[in-house]
């Protein structure tokens, strides 16, 4: 039952050309630690399932992606993910650009083991027009039309949690969940970064089994790294680095990916990153954001 594994022993099942999907939501909560680990493999040609921010700037630029499914890539104060942005304009990767509730739809059909969900989101929009693959059928029991969802079926899903046992419960206390529980469903494998790996007991005192999101049967690989989410927000742990994310967008005009990817990720190791930012204590000082 010990699902705990390093970061290169868990990224190392993903494959070339498998669909993964990517918790979180623009700069919060996002799995970078093992977006970077992924960043140091061969793997490529992958289609990437996300609300994306940096996760999927970082993967397109560093040659990881053929398709982004998205509803946004973003990193909140700065509207449009730089590298996402490019990748977009030279048509280095295929896209699904469809809104945020079909693509909960989406992860939603494939934790239920559906090959769609009927919807009337989308219909009358330029999301049909723009997404050739989406089909519009007939209901069987009216006149009405409705837009069939496709299920997002996920290879392998990357998410990042407050807690977890060495059995993949996962604890994530924040003020928001996100889509991360129907990430975990909607893959065939699952791996979580933890900021903490807690004794199973833990989950026994108070209220904390509530904050427990998905069945532990859903996570099959457990990473502890602390700082994991990295310039994104861990909330409470820490919030987003605004500076970092700054300079990271001015990398994309000047010098390019190569330039940022030189300074803060040659390294071989999350701890060679984190050193290169500050170091943890820095990342555990970022302030919380107030919206």
């Amino acid at each position: 039952m010990n699902k705990v594994m390093s970061a290169q022993q868990a990224v190392g099942q993903i494959e070339s050309g498998m669909t993964i999907g990517v918790g979180g939501w623009g700069p919060r909560r996002k799995p970078m630690a093992l977006v970077r680990e992924l960043m140091r493999t061969d793997v490529k040609d992958l289609t990437v399932v996300s609300y994306g921010g940096a996760d999927v700037g970082m993967l397109c630029a560093a040659g990881k992606v053929r398709k982004v499914i998205f509803a946004f890539v973003s990193l909140d104060f700065i509207p449009l993910e730089p590298y996402f942005r490019e990748a977009r304009q030279n048509g280095s990767i295929d896209v699904m650009e469809i809104d945020e509730g079909l693509m909960l739809l989406g992860l939603r059909a494939a934790a239920w083991r559906l090959p769609y969900i009927p919807t009337a989101v989308g219909l009358g929009t330029d999301v049909v027009k723009n997404n050739p693959d989406l089909k519009v059928i007939d209901s069987p029991y009216d006149d009405k039309e409705w837009l069939a969802m496709p299920a997002l079926n996920l290879d392998i899903a990357l998410i990042h949690v407050d807690r977890a046992d060495e059995r993949g419960v996962c604890q994530i206390k924040g003020p928001d969940l996100y889509m991360d529980d129907w990430f975990a469903r909607a893959a065939q494998n699952t791996i979580v970064s933890c900021e903490e790996l807690v004794d199973t007991a833990h989950f026994h005192q108070g209220d904390e089994a509530r904050y427990v999101h998905w069945e532990r049967a859903q996570t099959q690989a457990v990473v502890p790294i602390p700082g994991g989410a990295h310039p994104s927000s861990c909330n409470p742990f820490y919030g987003f680095d605004t500076k970092h994310f700054k300079e990271y967008n001015v990398s994309a005009k000047e010098g390019g990916f190569d330039g940022y990817r030189a300074k803060y990720l040659s390294g071989t190791t999350e701890q060679d990153y984190q050193q290169a930012v500050g170091g943890l204590d820095a990342i555990r000082k970022l302030p919380l954001p107030v919206y």
